[in-house]
């Protein structure tokens, strides 16, 4: 059949199309005897073009030069648009000066002028039974509600005793957002507020949960209040959001029997369901990078039954309301014990979260090793003195043999 791999002899024909990505099929003696001749975009040889060099054909073709070529002309044009900036800037520096005051304006605004935006929010809340007790008991404790645009969306400051909101949010999201800082503030002042970092990692991943749960269904109960009160657009806002599930389940329960909002139930199905779901994953993410920094300085609770005492005792405290039942009290050794709310299934989580159990538990060997090696050195010093004492190796009884046997032969010899 002959070699189809290059052009051999006179008879081959190299057939280029005219499209911009040119192909090269071989004929052998006017026949294709292989199913596809296409061997390349690139000829082996130009017949009707001028001799170029191979160097430069190599350097063209060389990805790390078109690479380069690529970086040139892109930094190329940034540095045009740079030297436009700097034009604008050097012609109207006072342009400059206006933009800069203009951030900070509106960065260090304090809101003192839009009080009235902070009491429509108050008015709206408190057709919420719940956002209502809240709101009564943070008066009590000297909390307050003020605007920021300062915080992502909003935070409560405990040494500030401030709620801080920003203040150009949709307005319904800003009734969900104090109302889950209202029961941030609700959790720190009946006991719930301790930091999971306080806590042994087994039980600290499990309060973690329990904490933004709760926040979670906090903002699913006002909105229902709302919902029932005619303000329709929180409730809205949660069925159209990732919240979704959430309500489902919280509405469920509320439709088959009122008496559901006051007696817990409904409070706890949707505490069920937040830990069915993949949030689980989140919350543990978060929790771990606090531990892997650890820059407050929590130290981790050594007794690991001392930690699983408080840690009862928080989740019964979380679960009260200013009114009604505990949603959390009947069920705390369930949610102790129960894998669903306790177990790592997340393995990059698991993982992380061993490492850490694992590096605690070896820094606390080692610093009582050094504390045994330091203490023994310690009871040795005071009997230490500059005498020496010089101990002889034994000498091996087959060697002392040898010994005897040549100084035998030698007085032999004599």
């Amino acid at each position: 059949m002959g070699n189809t791999t290059g052009p051999t002899d006179q008879n081959e024909d190299i057939r280029i199309y005219p499209n911009p990505d040119c192909r090269f099929a071989y004929t052998l003696n006017n026949a294709q005897p292989v199913r596809c001749t296409w061997i390349s975009d690139q000829p082996l040889f130009f017949a009707d073009c001028e001799a170029v060099e191979d160097d430069d054909l190599l350097l063209c073709d060389d990805p790390v030069f078109q690479a380069l070529e690529r970086d040139i002309a892109e930094l190329q044009g940034k540095t045009t648009v740079y030297e436009k900036i700097s034009r604008e800037f050097t012609q109207a520096p006072s342009r400059a000066s206006e933009l800069f005051a203009e951030d900070a304006a509106f960065i260090s605004d304090c809101i003192a002028h839009k009080g009235h935006e902070i009491a429509a929010l108050e008015t709206r809340l408190r057709q919420s039974r719940l956002a209502s007790q809240f709101l009564s008991f943070a008066e009590l404790h000297g909390i307050r509600l003020q605007d920021s645009r300062q915080v992502v969306d909003a935070s409560y400051d405990r040494d500030a005793k401030t709620i801080f909101i920003r203040p150009d949010l949709d307005p319904c999201v800003q009734v969900l957002l104090v109302a889950r800082e209202l029961r941030r503030m609700w959790q720190h002042r009946n006991g719930a507020g301790l930091h999971p970092l306080t806590f042994h990692p087994d039980h600290a991943v499990m309060i973690n949960r329990a904490l933004v749960a709760d926040l979670a269904i906090s903002m699913v109960r006002v909105a229902w209040e709302l919902q029932l009160a005619g303000d329709k657009d929180a409730w809205s806002r949660i069925e159209n959001s990732q919240m979704q599930d959430l309500g489902r389940a919280f509405a469920r329960e509320a439709c088959v029997d009122f008496r559901s909002l006051n007696s817990g139930k409904a409070a706890a199905a949707c505490f069920e369901t937040w830990f069915l779901s993949e949030r689980c994953r989140k919350a543990d993410r978060n929790l771990i990078q606090q531990m892997l920094a650890d820059y407050q300085g929590y130290v981790f609770s050594d007794n690991i039954e001392g930690s699983r005492s408080v840690a009862a005792d928080v989740l019964s405290a979380l679960g009260k309301m200013p009114f009604g039942q505990n949603y959390l009290a009947p069920s705390v050794l369930q949610i102790m014990n129960d894998p669903i709310f306790t177990d790592v299934r997340d393995r990059s989580n698991a993982n992380f979260l061993w490492f850490i159990k694992f590096e605690r538990s070896f820094t606390e060997a080692e610093t009582e090793l050094g504390g045994e090696g330091v203490a023994a050195a310690k009871m040795a010093a005071p009997e230490a003195t500059n005498s020496a004492t010089i101990i002889a190796f034994p000498v091996r009884a087959g060697a002392q043999t040898r010994k005897t046997a040549r100084q035998g032969s030698t007085d032999t010899t004599t």
